[in-house]
């Protein structure tokens, strides 16, 4: 019974500490605050019932779980709703502007779901290639192809924003 109190306490201090950046990397799967807090309720839920196997890298298990929960949530619904409010955790000590989170949104709705997850986990959760490919189960050349070409669909379509706001 002390091994079971033993792993509740450290599923404890896990989701006190993760809780915040599975919520931003939630969101920005999603680009929406509510289904965000689906998927986290969900994958900490799974990672604590697979506590056993998911302590050894419980981050890496979570974000596997949001990915995964995010595919299957996505493939039931027939079509997302749109952008809504930024929730706070995402807020960067105030660096950006709420007009800048919200267009950084609408170009990440732009992408498919695989090329959104490439560039949430690769570029906006700063993981490596290497961990990317671990969290979705890919080759390290899938996260590098699909990066590049997200990254430039990205650019893409925030220039064309960019010109259509100066055209006003």
């Amino acid at each position: 019974m002390a091994d079971a109190k033993s792993y509740e306490q450290e599923f404890a201090e896990f989701m006190t500490e993760s809780a915040p950046a599975l919520a931003q990397t939630a969101w920005l799967l999603t680009g929406d605050e509510h289904q965000a807090e689906e998927l986290v309720q969900e994958a900490l839920t799974r990672t604590f019932a697979n506590w056993r196997k998911a302590r050894r890298d419980p981050l890496s298990y979570a974000r596997k779980m949001l990915a995964g929960r995010r595919l299957a949530a996505k493939r039931s619904r027939f079509r997302e709703p749109a952008v809504a409010q930024v929730p706070d955790q995402i807020l960067e000590s105030g660096e950006r502007s709420t007009l800048e989170r919200d267009r950084l949104a609408r170009a990440l709705s732009t992408l498919s779901d695989r090329q959104r997850k490439i560039v949430v986990l690769r570029h906006l959760m700063a993981l490596s290639e290497q961990e990317v490919a671990d969290d979705l189960g890919i080759s390290i050349g899938t996260v590098k192809s699909t990066a590049s070409r997200a990254l430039s669909q990205l650019r893409s379509v925030l220039e064309n924003e960019t010109e259509a706001e100066h055209q006003l």
